[in-house]
């Protein structure tokens, strides 16, 4: 084994650790407190130790984005399946619902924040692609074979724009000041599904699809 392969191993719980600290430095003082400088800081390392690892700022974001987003996959991925595409719809939205109120850092930094700009965070852009697919799939399976493109992509910004505002108003304490009656506000989610789900159906039904 060459003399170069130990520093190898030594450098990858630098990495992971920077990472790390950046979310607790996010969780602390929101993203736009977040340097490499903090980050060095919080791990007691030298100003350039994390530079080893990510050139900037940005690279460091994407690094968490990118891990953020292949968490968010696998919990859609991970949803209850149901032989009924409408049921399985509804299924995913929980499952998205679920993650959202369960990591609401994550949810924020994935949804609340614009993404970094440059063409080496190609990691990064396919995790996010690849939660909106889980989507775009199950909406294919939906409507069936034949439907087009352009139909699966403008209902999947329905459904994905209708959850996230539901999960944007749960994240916030709106509700309290609403005088809602108490079995609106305890269904929410459901009543919400339902329709979504109901104007899958109607769509589904007159495109002529499923």
């Amino acid at each position: 084994m060459s003399p170069a392969a130990p520093l190898a191993d030594d450098l990858l719980p630098m990495r992971e650790a920077c990472v790390q600290a950046a979310r607790e430095a996010i969780a602390e003082k929101g993203l736009e407190k977040l340097s490499l400088r903090d980050v060095a800081r919080r791990l007691g390392v030298s100003h350039q130790a994390p530079y080893k690892h990510f050139p900037s700022r940005d690279h460091l974001l994407a690094e968490v984005l990118q891990r953020c987003y292949e968490a968010f996959a696998d919990a859609l991925e991970a949803r209850q399946r149901f032989d009924d595409p409408a049921a399985d719809m509804e299924s995913l939205g929980r499952a998205y619902i679920r993650y959202a109120v369960g990591n609401p850092l994550e949810y924020r930094l994935m949804f609340g924040n614009d993404w970094p700009e440059a063409a080496e965070y190609a990691e990064m852009y396919r995790a996010g692609l690849r939660a909106f697919d889980v989507l775009r799939a199950a909406l294919r399976r939906l409507y069936g074979k034949g439907v087009p493109k352009a139909k699966v992509d403008a209902d999947a910004m329905f459904v994905w724009s209708s959850i996230h505002g539901l999960v944007s108003i749960l994240q916030v304490s709106c509700c309290d000041h609403l005088d809602l009656a108490a079995k609106v506000e305890a269904g929410l989610a459901d009543h919400q599904l339902g329709m979504i789900t109901h104007a899958l159906r109607a769509a589904s039904g007159a495109s002529g699809a499923g």
